[in-house]
């Protein structure tokens, strides 16, 4: 669907921007009727890991997947959606899809921006414009789109600052799921690192609603750990910087060409 000359595969192969799901999946669930999805159509307390693996996978093969493997990847997510409604809510709702989209799109930009490098606004709005093709096939009609970056920037702003999104307990509790998944042997501290990566990249509102600290051990260890990551980056080997996913396809592209 896209290509390597694509700003969606320049921001989507690095495995670092991959550290902005948490962030994105604390800013879907801060929307009361998609979070209700979520607890009510999920195995999300007993395989929170799982879900954002599968998710991930189905993401990235729309991105970088051959074309048919990629409209399979849609036509598993939109049947999902068929199934998931319930009392006012529905996965197929554009609303609730375009809120899920930009989400997304957020989270892309922010933690491309953080730990990989500067974006311009340009190239910035041409990856907006390449997640649109995806958001289209995925049920949000076309004219629901803000023409540009600018004026999502505007919309996403007016949903943050407005009174639609809640952080309530269960909200919190879900969230607390995303951030400090339950698996064996594996103790809470070694998330912490997370904690403050989702922190430092959450609009400042919801990561107040969901009540994660911001004081002055936080933010500096949120800016090393930015200086350090961008620095690992800027030396790391494609090989080792970028997803599975994007090194099969430019591997595919290499071996068709020849």
């Amino acid at each position: 669907m896209f290509g390597p000359e694509s700003a969606i595969w320049r921001v989507n192969r690095e495995s670092v921007v991959t550290l902005g799901g948490t962030c994105a999946l604390l800013m879907q669930l801060a929307h009361p009727r998609v979070a209700a999805g979520v607890r009510d159509h999920s195995r999300f307390e007993e395989d929170t890991v799982g879900r954002l693996r599968r998710t991930l996978d189905l993401t990235m093969t729309i991105v970088f997947g051959p074309r048919a493997a990629a409209m399979q990847a849609v036509r598993l997510i939109n049947a999902r959606h068929r199934t998931i409604e319930g009392p006012g809510y529905s996965a197929l709702d554009p609303d609730l899809l375009m809120w899920v989209h930009a989400t997304l799109v957020y989270s892309g930009l922010r933690t491309y921006r953080a730990f990989v490098g500067p974006l311009s606004a340009a190239d910035a709005n041409r990856y907006y414009q390449d997640t649109k093709e995806i958001g289209v096939l995925l049920g949000i009609p076309r004219e629901m789109y803000p023409a540009n970056l600018e004026a999502f920037d505007a919309y996403l702003d007016g949903l943050i600052d407005g009174s639609e999104l809640t952080v309530g307990a269960d909200t919190r509790e879900m969230g607390w799921l995303v951030l400090q998944p339950r698996i064996r042997r594996v103790p809470g501290v070694a998330f912490l690192p997370m904690h403050i990566i989702t922190a430092g990249l959450l609009p400042p509102r919801l990561r107040a609603d969901y009540g994660l600290h911001w004081g002055g051990a936080q933010r500096v260890a949120f800016a090393a750990g930015r200086l350090a990551l961008a620095r690992l980056v800027a030396i790391a080997p494609e090989p080792i910087r970028w997803l599975p996913y994007a090194r099969h396809a430019y591997r595919r592209l290499k071996l068709q060409a020849a």
